[in-house]
């Protein structure tokens, strides 16, 4: 009888394709947790400062809640104009972001579905606009809000904001609506449908995450904006809050207590507001970027 020998047999399991080794996985997780403690190290710095009390900002040492206290957040709310500043934003924030998803919705659908005279002149606009700094573009803005008399007035840093957002939510909103089928639409007016009853009843629903996206990116654009507001918002009773900072700093001295309470409260809103739409950002941001 002849006899097999057998071959030399592999020790251990093999590495299947994708999996990484012990130390490159260790390499890797202790990247992350030094990546997230950089990332971090800001925001408890923030939120450590603004529960020191007067004066307590001025040390040196990182303290966790030694003598802690809501001194600074009640000076904010109580001592400086701050609730009017807050309500100036949330009022210039909210109706940049409904005018903004609203205007480049209808707008991403327009140069999306339908070709009509003036259409490369309408995409041509929407990659312009955006490639000039905001510094360029403050004094036009300036000359033209001032002849419309739109100085320290809500609607005009409104319409400021909307020329930042609404052409780059636009663009993005077109390359969503590429990607629906335009079956839909068809099907839509088979049922008695208008265009924009089409739109508004059966292409909107279905754009939620790119909608969400734009909502996001417009509170945003007027959420934490300075220059803008710096410029065209000077009067006590029109600032907003990233101008309204500005007075906790002088020339020789900074209420750094004042500042961090303050910045604190700022970031909760823009918080909550990413809280609500981060599950549909991904989608969002990556629509149209592939096509079936």
């Amino acid at each position: 009888m002849s006899t097999v020998t057998a071959g030399p047999t592999r020790r251990g399991r093999a590495r299947g394709r994708g999996e990484r080794s012990v130390g490159s996985s260790i390499l890797l997780h202790g990247t992350l947790v030094v990546a997230s403690l950089v990332a971090l190290f800001p925001i408890v710095w923030l939120i450590l400062t603004s529960l020191k009390p007067r004066d307590g900002w001025l040390s040196t040492e990182l303290t966790f809640f030694d003598n802690s206290s809501l001194g600074n957040y009640a000076r904010v709310l109580t001592e400086t104009q701050f609730p009017n500043w807050l309500l100036n934003s949330v009022i210039i924030a909210g109706l940049t972001t409904v005018i903004g998803v609203f205007l480049a919705s209808t707008t991403g659908y327009a140069v999306s579905r339908f070709r009509f005279p003036g259409y490369r002149g309408v995409m041509w606009m929407l990659l312009i606009t955006q490639m000039f700094p905001v510094a360029i573009l403050i004094v036009p803005l300036y000359n033209l809000m001032a002849g419309l008399g739109l100085l320290n007035q809500i609607p005009g840093l409104v319409i400021a904001y909307m020329t930042v957002a609404v052409p780059f939510c636009a663009w993005m909103m077109k390359g969503y609506f590429d990607s629906i089928p335009r079956e839909i639409d068809q099907a839509g007016m088979i049922d008695g449908l208008t265009p924009f009853g089409t739109f508004w009843r059966v292409i909107l629903p279905l754009a939620r995450p790119s909608i969400a996206v734009t909502a996001f990116y417009s509170f945003m654009t007027a959420w934490g904006e300075v220059a803008y507001a710096s410029v065209f918002m000077t009067g006590e009773e029109t600032r907003t809050l990233a101008a309204g900072l500005q007075q906790f700093v002088g020339q020789h001295w900074s209420d750094w207590g004042l500042l961090t309470a303050s910045a604190v409260l700022i970031a909760l809103p823009a918080a909550v507001i990413f809280l609500l739409v981060q599950r549909h950002l991904v989608a969002g941001l990556t629509a149209g970027a592939t096509k079936s």
